[in-house]
């Protein structure tokens, strides 16, 4: 014999009840076949509100008895031709008049005890089962109904009855001795021993009352149908990458039961376990998905973590005292009080000192718990031996499953660092000697961006989404964008690195999206769907969405932006920029940065605001890491000023050159802002600071080559009109270069902890003379390259070279 139970959602239509029949018109022309069935979706809650606004004698309840007569009577309708429909209708209107004498009754005496709550939540599945099975006979499967009530026996605990299997398996052996092909039966409903009141077995007792008719007729397996295809690694409607389990151990699928996976009811496993029956969990609406089995034994090259459990909302108690020390029977005491309550500890940890115990519980049970172990430890207390019980919510259990855990190293190590390169803080850590679970109490907001960095660690470790936000849309934003769309495909190919553009915002719109925006229609997006630009409101639409691996990209010049990198980076999310103000900021801001950061296990990544795309950054890290000593660094760092020295000859005037530069984009909108040497000063410094140096930016001499008439004008007309004027100076600093046969280069130059920038002539001899067009060029003197420096040489300018390096940086927090 098969036992098949079919869920809420597998019942909730008549398309899905014709989905059912099908399967099990299949099993039963293979086998003996017994069909146990929960309410039709939605009625069990229908019914719990019904009896309270009855208890309360608010008349809602006749609405809501005409709503569930209405989804009965319709489901009859149409499953039935009309021939065949008057004695069903029948039937069921019979039993909804029940249902309706029992809610009058407790309307009329407002009362309503745990006895008659379970008869009437019993309704639900007492009609499902007689509208089913008439179904079954009336399509051509010879099925009878029978009442589970009758047969399974429990005490008269209400609303979560234990179950008395030595005269439960006794009824059901004597009652299927002579049944033969399908017998359908409702779940969820039993009888007290005695006074045979009706009982339930708690919410999902619909899987309970399966498993115990298959344990006591020894069937050959149990299947579970609902909705999804099997047990899954974790919740789907948190984690989109979620994929079903192929195969589970007992042990396993009641970890993952217990810490909330809403698969299983958990107790349905124990009396299946103990009759060895394999358990299949199978898709109604797929059934030829093979689903999870549950069974004894797995294979012995199975995955070493089989599953990610939760529970979304929980309370962490914790009674703690000096008095706690020693102190024998304090443990007997806590979980006494709490019992006699009936309140369920869902974990539960102790500090080897006994200084503190901490266990988490419904939150529901919070008040009821804290009153009690208060009223238990009130001597304690009073003495100040131990504090008042300590209550704290808004948090979540997340367990890591896997039979197999204990034989691999570095399974916690794994669970522990994903967590904390994602900011997510550990509250509290549960794990058993048999390793089969470990368990982690961490922020309620923190769940789902949890969830999915420990399942792509565990079980994606080849495949890793990255989500971007973005600051800043003009040429080095725009090109970056160009360049990660080109490059999604081959990464999420060949790297199974998935990047996501999920933020996007300019001076004046921002936009966002969950799954990642569509880049090839970026502009429509933000120019359509856009909100107005708050760049507060920015950051804390990533907090909000606090997703892992997020990284913030901030492409503009902006000097308030920088102001917000503190506040991100505690978020846990990384910051890359091409943006000098943070870096060359006050020295005790800028190593501010660096230690938020490192604390909030994010990163601080600026590589572009030296060299653009060059590695100049890395590889004074590099150098600096690896015990090197740096001694004098000297470079080219302005690939706008390069650009102006290589074209200007004498012959043309030097204002030509500027606007030349412009044009090309080489240079800022406003050329001031390049000459006047700023730009090099502040990369000058942030080499200095790699070093180790503490210096401000009024630290670095700026030796500038442009009369001061000319950086003090109003306009750019004014400002290359006064370029003009000053044709001469720019004349005769050429012609005295010129004269020696050497070139002109603006030179930036760190030396014994002292940095200065200023226009210098090289003769061919020196790397400097042949830096051509708007190149940069770095050289490092060390003690390794004393007698040669190390050379970095390359493009320092421009809008795809810029936005390489950007990528290069968000490309190294990818791969960390």
């Amino acid at each position: 014999m098969f036992v098949l139970k079919f869920g809420g959602s597998s019942v909730a239509t008549s398309d899905s009840i014709r989905k059912v029949y099908s399967i099990v018109k299949d099993q039963a022309s293979k086998r003996n076949t017994l069909v146990v069935v929960s309410a039709l979706g939605g009625i069990t809650n229908l019914l719990q509100d019904c009896s309270t606004f009855a208890s309360n004698q608010n008349k809602e309840y006749l609405n809501l008895l005409v709503e569930i007569e209405k989804r009965h009577l319709q489901m009859c309708n149409e499953l039935f031709d009309v021939k065949n429909r008057s004695e069903v209708l029948t039937t069921t209107k019979l039993i909804l008049n029940e249902l309706e004498d029992i809610c009058r009754g407790v309307y009329l005496i407002q009362e309503l005890s745990p006895r008659s709550r379970d008869h009437i939540l019993s309704f639900g599945e007492r009609l499902s089962s007689t509208i089913i099975s008439a179904f079954f006979l009336n399509s051509g499967i010879n099925s009878q109904l029978i009442d589970s009530s009758s047969l399974i026996k429990t005490n008269d605990l209400f609303g979560k009855a234990d179950v008395d299997f030595s005269a439960t398996n006794s009824a059901i052996k004597q009652k299927f001795k002579d049944i033969r092909n399908v017998t359908v039966c409702a779940g969820f409903v039993a009888s007290s021993i005695g006074k045979n009141y009706i009982t339930t077995l708690g919410r999902g007792g619909s899987d309970y009352t399966a498993s115990i008719f298959a344990a006591a007729l020894s069937a050959e397996e149990l299947q579970i149908w609902t909705d999804v295809n099997g047990m899954m690694t974790t919740n789907p409607q948190l984690v989109p990458n979620a994929h079903s389990i192929d195969h589970i151990s007992y042990e396993e699928a009641m970890e993952l039961s217990h810490f909330g996976a809403k698969v299983i009811y958990p107790p349905t496993i124990q009396p299946v376990l103990d009759a060895g029956i394999p358990i299949r969990i199978k898709n109604t609406f797929q059934p030829e998905h093979p689903g999870t089995l549950i069974s004894e034994s797995v294979p012995e090259n199975d995955s070493i973590v089989k599953g990610i459990s939760s529970i979304e909302d929980i309370a962490l108690c914790t009674l703690s005292g000096s008095g706690m020390v020693a102190v024998p029977n304090i443990s007997f005491r806590l979980f006494g009080a709490l019992s006699k309550k009936f309140i369920n500890v869902i974990m539960i940890t102790q500090a080897s000192s006994e200084h503190s115990i901490s266990i988490g519980i419904n939150v529901s049970d919070a008040q009821e718990a804290k009153k009690a172990i208060d009223t238990e430890f009130a001597y304690e207390i009073e003495a100040h031996k131990i504090n008042p019980f300590q209550i704290e919510q808004e948090l979540s259990i997340v367990a890591l499953v896997g039979s197999k855990m204990k034989q691999q190293v570095g399974v916690s190590a794994q669970l522990f660092e994903t967590l904390s390169h994602n900011g997510t803080n550990i509250r509290a850590i549960a794990q058993g000697s048999t390793e089969l679970n470990i368990s982690v109490v961490i922020a309620k907001k923190d769940l789902k961006k949890s969830l999915n960095s420990i399942h792509e660690s565990f079980f994606l470790s080849d495949r890793k989404v990255v989500n971007l936000y973005m600051i800043g849309v003009g040429n080095v934003g725009k090109t970056l964008i160009d360049q990660i769309s080109m490059q999604q495909k081959y990464l999420l190919e060949e790297h199974k690195l998935d990047l996501r553009i999920t933020g996007l915002g300019n001076s004046k719109k921002m936009v966002f999206d969950e799954l990642g925006l569509e880049l090839n229609n970026w502009k429509n997006l933000l120019h359509e769907n856009g909100e107005a630009m708050n760049q507060e409101n920015f950051v804390a639409k990533m907090k909000e969405y606090n997703l892992r691996n997020s990284v913030f990209i901030d492409n503009t010049a902006s000097d308030k932006v920088p102001e917000l990198y503190k506040s991100v980076l505690e978020a846990s999310i990384s910051v890359v920029t091409p943006n000098k103000i943070a870096a060359s900021s006050a020295y005790e801001t800028f190593t501010t940065l660096e230690k938020t950061a490192k604390k909030f296990q994010s990163k601080f990544l600026y590589e572009t605001n030296v060299g653009a795309g060059l590695p100049v950054i890395s590889t004074l890290n590099d150098l600096i890491k690896s015990g090197d000593k740096i001694h004098k660094i000297q470079a080219v760092l302005s690939g706008t000023l390069n650009f102006l020295f290589n074209n200007y000859d004498g012959n043309i005037r030097f204002s030509e050159v500027v606007k030349e530069a412009k044009l090309k984009g080489l240079s800022e909108p406003d050329p001031r802002l390049d000459l006047s040497g700023l730009d090099v000063v502040r990369k000058i410094l942030i080499l200095a600071r790699m070093n180790g140096i503490n210096l401000e930016l009024k630290d670095v001499v700026n030796n500038s080559f442009i009369p001061s008439e000319c950086m003090e004008t109003e306009s750019l007309e004014e400002f290359y009109t006064k370029l003009d004027e000053h044709e001469d100076v720019f004349k005769n600093i050429f012609n005295e270069a010129d004269s020696k046969n050497e070139r002109l280069k603006y030179v930036a130059t760190y030396k014994n902890g002292k940095a200065s920038t200023g226009l210098h002539s090289f003769a061919s001899s020196h790397p400097f003379f042949n830096l051509g067009g708007k190149d940069n060029i770095v050289l490092f003197y060390t003690n390794r390259y004393n007698e040669q420096p190390l050379v970095i040489k390359g493009a320092g300018a421009g809008a795809e070279v810029t936005a390489s390096g950007i990528f290069a940086d968000i490309m190294k927090i990818a791969s960390t």
